[in-house]
């Protein structure tokens, strides 16, 4: 029994980091039906700056109270970086292509995500010593422990829980709330959803969808620099593939929640945390992708629009 529900720490505590992920894309496909590949290696140039940032600030040598105020700033700069990112990307690259047939965006959003990559393979060789000193930008970089990895519980204790866990878990399920309640009571929230629904009819009743496209962006963006550093304090360790690898399952679990929805974003993280954590621990690592996509495929086999989205005619 304390196996199970050890592992069900480990699957909802990563379930939430992916859920993170997934809300940049289901936020972007709702309104543009746009599947951005980028999303996931923007997620990974922030979890660069996140780690950038922490040796610059040297956080390995800081003390508690100043590793949490560092902390809260990184968060911040690494949020407005991602945002600021990806409403460029989508003002340079994606806006002139509004039109234009729907391979054209999505093969251009390919292409912005190889060369993020390689904007992370090349920040990797940065001459710093949280990179190794540059000598080899493409191994994984450690992510200082800068979070108690001490279980709560007490040392003797069957079941694990650690800060790292609460914190994880506790901040991302903040985030995940505000934006909810953002998208469903503020202004820019309702003209979001308008345009979701029906980009010509918001337009016609005066709301600026250029606008609200590039919010919408910029939310995603701060979004996944959240993640970044959520990510890098719980796993301690990044390199620039881990936008692919986790990207991967973020826009899994969007699919699976029903792309499009927020709850659903959420709720499809989550069943991808589980479903990992017990497949790891009962299957074997080996088995986790065929097991994880053999679930994907059962449950889209009985709701072809995800667990929680809806049924809809597409759009021509």
């Amino acid at each position: 029994m304390i196996t199970i529900i050890q592992q069900l720490v480990i699957g909802l505590t990563n379930g939430m980091v992916f859920a993170l992920i997934a809300l940049g894309y289901t936020m972007v496909y709702g309104i543009l039906e746009l599947i951005n590949f980028a999303h996931g290696d923007l997620f990974m140039l922030a979890s660069f700056l996140a780690l950038t940032l922490v040796g610059v600030m040297d956080l390995q040598s800081a003390g508690p109270a100043s590793i949490a105020g560092a902390l809260v700033l990184i968060v911040a700069l690494c949020a407005v970086f991602a945002a600021t990112l990806n409403w460029t990307v989508d003002r340079v690259v994606y806006r002139p292509l509004r039109n234009a047939p729907k391979l054209a965006p999505l093969v251009s959003a390919i292409g912005v995500s190889f060369v993020f990559m390689n904007l992370g393979l090349f920040w990797g060789g940065l001459p710093m010593d949280v990179f190794g000193g540059g000598a080899a930008a493409a191994a994984p970089k450690a992510f200082p422990d800068l979070v108690s990895n001490e279980n709560l519980l007490g040392i003797d204790a069957a079941l694990r829980i650690t800060l790292k866990d609460v914190v994880a878990f506790a901040s991302s399920f903040a985030v995940m709330a505000a934006l909810y309640l953002f998208v469903r009571h503020s202004r820019l929230g309702k003209a979001m959803r308008a345009t979701a629904q029906n980009p010509t009819a918001a337009r016609l009743m005066g709301i600026d969808v250029d606008r609200v496209v590039g919010a919408t962006f910029a939310i995603g963006g701060a979004l996944a620099g959240f993640a970044a550093v959520v990510y890098g304090l719980y796993f301690n360790t990044i390199h620039y593939q881990i936008g692919y690898q986790n990207g991967l399952y973020a826009f899994t679990a969007a699919v699976l929640g029903g792309i499009g929805n927020i709850l659903g974003a959420v709720l499809g993280g989550l069943v991808i945390g589980v479903v990992r954590a017990f497949s790891d621990q009962y299957v074997g690592a080996q088995w986790q992708p065929a097991v994880l996509f053999g679930v994907l495929i059962l449950i889209l086999v009985f709701r072809p629009s995800g667990i929680l989205g809806a049924n809809v005619r597409e759009k021509v």
